[in-house]
């Protein structure tokens, strides 16, 4: 989705070379995959992580070209909600001590960017689902203004006539519809990737759908939208709803757009770079001028420019990459954890579920013992329940609660971290704060809840909520040291009406 995009409206016939491109592309994929010596070097990581624009008063602020140049920063970058932005990290190697560089540069571009935001009036926050969001938020001057965006959004439309229907049963139920895929803007995430070479992928690719269950109940970061109390990571149903281009009458026609999947991965990458073109409409049919069979045949490394961006539109929860930077290589995109509350516990966060896959990918025997169904059930229960939820887990005869799994699996980690040339200290020194997240029982999702318990009904709670939270997240102290909200709003809090406009 970052590469250009020059124009909104496209023609049938451009749909058509569009598709035989992809056919052409996937051709050349696999002929490069095998490819001996392709893709190959050490494990490395990189990291995206997004952010919310906030005003004084809490709600979103649509300014996010003005803070980016103010910025002047090329990591910045824009998102789909002209309230969004997006940072992307340094890749680095995984071996050595690489979750303390990356805390230290999310810290200082989240530093830069709430100063650039500053200059415009506003603030940012880094939190699954803004709480101070309504339905007003969701029209379509809402998006930013950017020709991919335009065109994805008439591509998804063309695609999918109907209004996007999202319904969330939680604590309490969400029921909405929205015309157009500016409702993804509600979700903002932490996003993790890992090189991989093509021979590792299936087992590292697996090992991902494997981990993310547990790490996600411990990570939940979005227990509300729109005013209501639901799941403790709101944005993994919601996301799914607000890209699901399928037929009302035929929803299992296949997945999602959005999906965790159907199946372990058999084969490599290739298998679901194909699945990706087989399931799933383009929806912007830009052209590259290279033809990749000619590149891939004549020695060269083919940019597979159509591939990528169609991949750009199938959102995985775990999904492959294909990068033609630094001699080409393939990525295992992590896309599940929410942003927030800090650096240090999205840090926290991504070593565990590092550890967890690199520890599962080395003794992959676990995968014929283990049915994908509880893999998938772990995934959405973890979402829903956070702590709570029963999780399923090889080697164990029944599901258990994922805090009792979590403690068990944070030695597991560990080995995984070393065993990839973490440093000891430093695998410590992060899995230390998910374990005392689960000791006080106190995720971003929990510690949201409990402020707004304390805060009452007042009009103006979500938003004062929201300050308090920017204020802590912004003293890089983990949220299971935050203090709770003292009850009552402030004296002489703004109250915001807009704040808890809800749906029926």
């Amino acid at each position: 989705m970052g590469q250009q995009v020059a124009k909104e409206r496209f023609s049938e016939a451009e749909y058509a070379r569009f598709g035989r491109r992809l056919e052409d592309s996937l051709v050349a994929l696999r002929e490069l995959l095998a490819r001996p010596g392709f893709g190959a070097g050490p494990a490395s990581v990189g990291a995206e992580l997004e952010f919310f624009l906030i005003g004084e008063n809490g709600r979103p602020l649509r300014r996010n070209k003005e803070v980016r140049d103010a910025a002047g920063d090329e990591r910045v970058v824009l998102e789909l909600g002209s309230f969004n932005l997006e940072v992307n990290l340094t890749p680095l190697p995984l071996a050595g001590r690489p979750f303390t560089a990356m805390e230290d540069e999310a810290r200082r571009m989240t530093l830069l960017v709430d100063d650039a935001a500053r200059t415009v009036g506003g603030r940012v926050v880094p939190i699954g689902i803004l709480p101070t969001l309504n339905e007003f938020d969701f029209t379509r001057d809402a998006m930013s203004d950017e020709v991919r965006y335009r065109a994805l959004s008439r591509g998804m439309r063309r695609v999918r006539a109907e209004p996007f229907r999202v319904r969330i049963d939680g604590a309490e139920r969400l029921e909405l519809e929205v015309e157009d895929v500016i409702l993804e803007s509600a979700n903002t995430s932490w996003q993790i990737h890992l090189r991989t070479p093509p021979g590792d992928f299936a087992r590292v690719y697996n090992a991902a759908q494997l981990a993310i269950g547990p790490v996600l109940a411990v990570s939940g970061n979005s227990p509300s939208f729109l005013g209501r109390d639901l799941w403790e990571e709101t944005r993994i149903a919601l996301f799914e709803a607000s890209a699901d281009d399928r037929d009302m009458e035929r929803p299992w026609r296949v997945d999602g757009r959005v999906s965790f999947g159907s199946g372990w991965l058999q084969g490599g990458a290739e298998e679901l770079f194909e699945q990706s073109v087989r399931e799933y409409e383009p929806v912007m049919p830009v052209m590259d001028e290279e033809d990749p069979l000619e590149a891939v045949r004549a020695g060269g490394l083919p940019r597979l420019a159509e591939l990528r961006l169609h991949q750009g539109t199938v959102w995985q929860w775990n999904r492959p990459v294909y990068d033609p930077a630094d001699g080409g290589h393939l990525r295992v995109e992590l896309r599940a954890l929410p942003a927030g509350p800090t650096c240090a516990d999205m840090v926290a966060n991504a070593a565990f579920l590092l550890g967890l896959v690199a520890a599962s990918a080395a003794a992959p025997g676990w995968i014929d013992g283990f049915p994908f169904a509880d893999a998938y059930r772990n995934f959405y229960r973890a979402a829903r329940a956070g702590l709570s939820a029963e999780l399923a887990w090889p080697g164990r005869a029944e599901p258990v609660p994922a805090a009792e799994l979590v403690l068990d699996l944070l030695p597991v980690a560990r080995e995984g971290l070393v065993a990839a040339g973490v440093d000891g200290g430093e695998a410590d020194e992060r899995l230390a704060v998910v374990r005392e997240r689960v000791r006080t029982g106190r995720t971003g999702a929990a510690w949201q809840r409990r402020a707004l318990a304390a805060l009452g009904d007042e009009p103006g709670a979500r938003a004062a909520m929201l300050a308090r939270y920017q204020e802590l997240a912004f003293t890089e102290e983990p949220v299971h040291t935050w203090p709770d909200v003292t009850p009552g709003l402030p004296e002489g809090e703004k109250r915001d009406e807009a704040a808890d406009v809800t749906v029926a």
